[in-house]
């Protein structure tokens, strides 16, 4: 009776996490689809005139506000603690969260706002399978810094790992500047393709530097991640709200109103097209879902099944994007190009071989760090407390 019941539990615990893994599979795809098809939307604005949705600073405040809806489910799994722990007469852990400075959370969130911007921008010139791919690149100025700030030690086969993480990464650059110019049905060119790609590299470069400043200054404080992220939502959707995007407005470009970005010009495109309004609010949803379910099972994740996760995502991105351009609407989606499109596919495959290498899932037995020789029994013991506050290959952005 007793194997029953513990069977039983192991298949409900099972279920749930594969229910979790799917959702995060799921929402974090659903991110980078939503994003990129109001890119490709078009709607009269503000003045009556129809033109693309280009507005990656409000598209950011979209962000913002899915973040914070985490701290919704935060203080509901804080009240259904503390109403468990009254009825059992416990009394409160020493392990429970301090109380912190909000003013701690002000660095990370600047950080989230102008790394998410920027990725945002590069996503306007570049197809969405690329973008998902580029974010490789946090791993190598994560390593880095990490080396640099946190005095972590790294080892051959990390090093070799982010090597060959880059020649993943060049090679998909290169697939997207030496393809077809599309600019005639696309409106973007090489060279806009090319700043896209070094604005989303800059990105990886300021999120990698969120984890560094998350893992000095919040980490110690014993602060829920799912805190974390909520309070970086509302702090960014403060700063977006009443600094940010009024900046953007009275900054003289080439949107409406000569402004270099005019938000209200993208409310009224998101009220005059259905579409762009339900994709700015699966986005949102998804944001908040995608936290919920990355951080529910990031304790039980190991490093193959946070790599397995996000290269599923990359795949999932890539063949819905194909799908909706040649079989639903051509508009919508990204074609595939049959003269630098294998590029891009060896190009992924180095850079799931160089995440393996640098998470050591796999390694080069000559050269393996002692954490790897001496058996995986070990690596937990050894990393235990040493991850990342927020894991980046689960960050949404």
């Amino acid at each position: 009776l007793l194997y029953t019941i513990k069977f039983e539990r192991m298949a409900r615990f099972q279920v749930y996490t594969c229910v979790l893994v799917v959702g995060m599979l799921v929402t974090g795809s659903l991110n980078t689809l939503t994003k990129k098809a109001q890119n490709q939307s078009t709607a009269p604005g503000i003045y009556g005139e129809e033109h693309p949705f280009t507005h990656p600073w409000f598209q950011t405040l979209l962000m913002f506000y899915g973040e914070a809806v985490c701290l919704i489910v935060y203080e509901i799994q804080r009240s259904k603690k503390r109403r468990e722990r009254e009825t059992q007469n416990i009394q409160e852990s020493d392990s429970q969260p301090e109380q912190v400075l909000t003013g701690i959370f002000v660095v990370p969130t600047v950080c989230d706002l102008i790394g998410t911007t920027l990725s945002g921008i590069g996503l306007l010139y570049v197809p969405a399978s690329v973008w998902q791919m580029l974010r490789g690149a946090i791993i190598i100025f994560a390593g880095v810094l990490s080396v640099i700030f946190l005095k972590r030690k790294m080892y051959p086969t990390n090093w070799i790992g982010m090597g060959v993480v880059m020649a993943g990464l060049a090679m998909v650059g290169l697939s997207s500047v030496l393809g077809e110019d599309d600019s005639a049905t696309t409106g973007v060119s090489h060279g806009e393709m090319l700043l896209g790609i070094v604005l989303i590299l800059l990105a990886q470069l300021v999120s990698a530097s969120q984890m560094i400043i998350e893992e000095l200054y919040i980490k110690k404080h014993n602060v829920p991640p799912i805190q974390v992220v909520g309070m970086e939502g509302a702090f960014g959707v403060l700063f977006m709200s009443l600094l940010v995007l009024p900046v953007c407005y009275f900054i003289p470009g080439s949107g409406p109103h000569h402004s270099y970005e005019n938000s209200l010009d993208a409310i009224a495109q998101m009220w005059n097209n259905p579409a762009i309004l339900g994709f700015g609010l699966a986005y949102l949803l998804s944001i908040a879902f995608y936290n919920y379910f990355g951080l529910s099972v990031t304790k039980s994740l190991t490093a193959v099944h946070r790599t397995l996760i996000d290269a599923c995502r990359t795949i999932l991105v890539w063949v819905i994007d194909l799908i909706i351009h040649y079989f639903i609407l051509a508009s919508y989606g990204e074609s595939f190009d049959m003269t630098y499109g294998f590029l891009q596919i060896g190009g992924f495959v180095l850079l799931m071989i160089g995440t393996l290498l640098y998470n050591e899932v796999i390694y080069i037995k000559c050269i393996a760090s002692p954490r790897t020789a001496s058996g995986f029994a070990e690596i937990s013991a050894d990393f235990e407390g040493s991850q990342p506050l927020l894991d980046g290959s689960l960050r949404a952005n």
